[in-house]
């Protein structure tokens, strides 16, 4: 059997991943669009305070949580995992009994979040914090590193005989994959998106302790960047879709910068024809590249697991997926000779989230913005993400910015993920929105196995795609 998995993010690293551990001859196409949201997201693994009233998310994301151990221990090498708990903090005691409740009713069939603890003083676990805050801890919260993650599962698929290849694949009507050189400069986005039913109240409920929908007048469907726009005035992440107050994993997230393509990247086996001028903007990869260019790839299933640009990627089948990009900007602050390796994760009810990595780094962030494919920092985003944090932890005043990051979360307007079969012969995964690095490597064996037909372990129907 041959696969083609388009795109080499977390979920499609993970179907390669579990797709060549058995047996299967895998290709890996990625294009490189400069946003692409793993390499940009946070790592927060927290599923248990999202989602109230969509059971269907929940499910994805608690199943995803629950990956990561057997997951840690399979791929056996270092990839930023650490069980380091989160805070759920507020100024008023009182904002935290809602998710206390929510907690308390999920328990029993998600014991891995471990018992619920008042913590009188969070300055105590994480000492830049505001002493005016109250906080709950759940011992079971997790950080990934969300770079590592993809690129010890793309190492692993190669070393099982799976191909990474640099260049744009581009399906033709009947679902067949054709593979053109990638641009010196790949394009941000063709500037179309879903703009339907839906969009303006993509990525859900407000009564989330992470608030999933962005507050700006940007959400209400004009999806394009305007030069004021992302300005001071937009929220941080606490009107996010992802932790306490921001993405958690499938948003800008991870202390490293990551490769494009991993270590040992594998050669095309055939010659791609010679790359085109860039084309930073304009018509989407399907009307740049006619079916009849490019080196036609082999596949019996196509994946497509593009992130933000699945529907740019899908629309030469006919359909167009109600899929759109959401900006996070976020920031990497180092605080000199302090060990923050395994301080806890800090989820706000309204304001940022922060959380520590190894090497003294505290990130922060992130914005949610709805302005098209425009993946920049700006002085506005950087401004909100920096005010909010240091009212949440005044200690981190004199913290060095080390690193600032942007990604382009793909969201599915009309609620959860995207997973299903477009056709008999492509397999969608995408719309993990900011919980791409919770649910990503869990998505990607479930999508690995719809291509081989195999009986899924979570019911896929509230997932499915539209028909084509």
């Amino acid at each position: 059997m041959r696969v083609v998995v388009i795109g080499s993010g977390i979920v499609g690293a993970s179907a390669a991943y579990y797709l060549s551990g058995r047996g299967v001859a895998v290709t890996v196409v990625d294009r490189g669009s400069q946003g692409q949201a793993t390499q940009a997201g946070a790592g927060i693994v927290c599923p248990w305070v999202d989602h109230p009233e969509d059971d269907a998310w929940y499910r994805l994301t608690r199943e995803g949580a629950r990956h990561y151990p057997a997951l840690v221990e399979a791929l056996g090498e270092d990839i930023g995992y650490a069980k380091v708990g989160a805070l759920l903090v507020a100024e008023d005691p009182v904002d935290l009994e809602p998710v206390r409740a929510l907690l308390r009713r999920r328990y029993a069939d998600a014991p891995e979040m471990g018992e619920v603890t008042d913590v009188l003083t969070p300055s105590d676990l994480f000492p830049p914090l505001s002493d005016d805050l109250s906080a709950l801890l759940v011992p079971g919260a997790a950080r990934v590193d969300g770079g590592a993650v993809r690129d010890a599962l793309l190492r692993a698929a190669v070393a099982q005989g799976a191909e990474v290849l640099r260049g744009d694949a581009v399906l033709t009507p009947d679902g067949r994959v054709r593979l053109h050189a990638a641009d010196e400069e790949p394009p941000a986005g063709d500037g179309r998106q879903w703009t339907g039913p839906g969009a303006e109240a993509a990525g859900g409920e407000t009564a989330s302790w992470r608030q999933a929908a962005p507050l700006t007048p940007s959400s209400t469907g004009d999806l394009t960047e305007s030069p004021l726009e992302a300005s001071a005035e937009g929220p941080v992440a606490a009107a996010g879709d992802a932790p306490f107050g921001g993405p958690p994993d499938g948003s800008p997230e991870g202390p490293a910068p990551i490769p494009p393509a991993p270590a040992e990247p594998v050669q095309p086996a055939a010659p791609v024809r010679p790359a085109r001028p860039a084309e930073p903007a304009g018509p989407p990869a399907a009307d740049r590249a006619p079916a009849d260019e490019g080196v036609p790839l082999e596949a019996d299933v196509v994946i497509v697991a593009a992130g933000a640009w699945t529907g740019e990627v899908c629309r030469p089948l006919g359909v167009e997926l109600p899929v759109f990009p959401r900006r996070g900007q976020i920031l990497h602050a180092t605080l000199d000779g302090v060990d923050t390796a395994f301080w806890p994760i800090v989820l706000p009810r309204s304001g940022p989230y922060l959380l520590g990595f190894p090497g003294s780094r505290v990130v922060i962030g992130a914005t949610v913005e709805d302005v098209g494919f425009a993946p920049r920092v700006t002085m506005g985003g950087l401004d909100e993400v920096i005010a909010a944090g240091l009212r949440v932890a005044p200690g981190l005043f004199g913290a060095t910015v080390s690193e600032t990051r942007v990604g382009l979360r793909p969201v599915n307007a009309p609620g959860p993920a995207l997973i299903g079969r477009l056709t008999p012969r492509v397999v969608v995964a995408t719309g993990l929105s900011a919980y791409g690095l919770t649910a990503g490597p869990f998505t990607g064996e479930l999508v690995a196995r719809l291509a081989l037909d195999e009986q899924s372990p979570i019911d896929l129907t509230p997932y499915a795609p539209p028909a084509v």
